[in-house]
């Protein structure tokens, strides 16, 4: 009996490393802008600077590192085998900090009257983690 790939089911969920010393530098209460100094690749750290400026009303440095996360978490899920496009699950934790990321990078280009950047970036967000979607805009 021959066996087949179902072609329909799209690509398998990419799952990233864990970077603990990071993860634990940043858990224990170090400020997120020395672990991003330390761990630069390290997408969470970017992710709690970008939350951090943008309660703060600081909007424009809330993209930039955002988008300085984004890119991280981008090189980090091409290395894991991401093609561009599947899923990114939310409940894998060490995704966390690019899909934190992109949200933040669609909520900064919002505020900054990006719309177009804010609406593709949402729509990653969704393709990539409906659950996370869901999460982070509190739906």
């Amino acid at each position: 009996m021959e066996t087949h790939e179902n072609l329909l089911a799209g690509p398998p969920p990419t799952l990233l490393p864990d970077n603990t010393e990071a993860r634990q530098m940043l858990e224990s209460g170090a400020k997120a802008a020395d672990v991003a100094a330390r761990f630069p690749a390290y997408s969470d750290a970017w992710a709690s600077l970008a939350d951090d400026y943008f309660a703060a009303g600081h909007a424009v440095t809330s993209y930039a590192f955002a988008r300085t996360g984004y890119h991280r978490g981008l090189d980090q899920l091409r290395r894991a085998g991401w093609k561009g496009h599947g899923p990114v699950p939310w409940d894998h934790a060490p995704n966390r900090g690019f899909l934190r990321c992109l949200y933040a990078l669609s909520r900064a280009a919002n505020a900054i009257g990006e719309k177009d950047e804010a609406e593709r970036c949402a729509q990653f967000l969704r393709d990539s983690s409906a659950e996370a979607a869901r999460f982070l805009s509190g739906n």
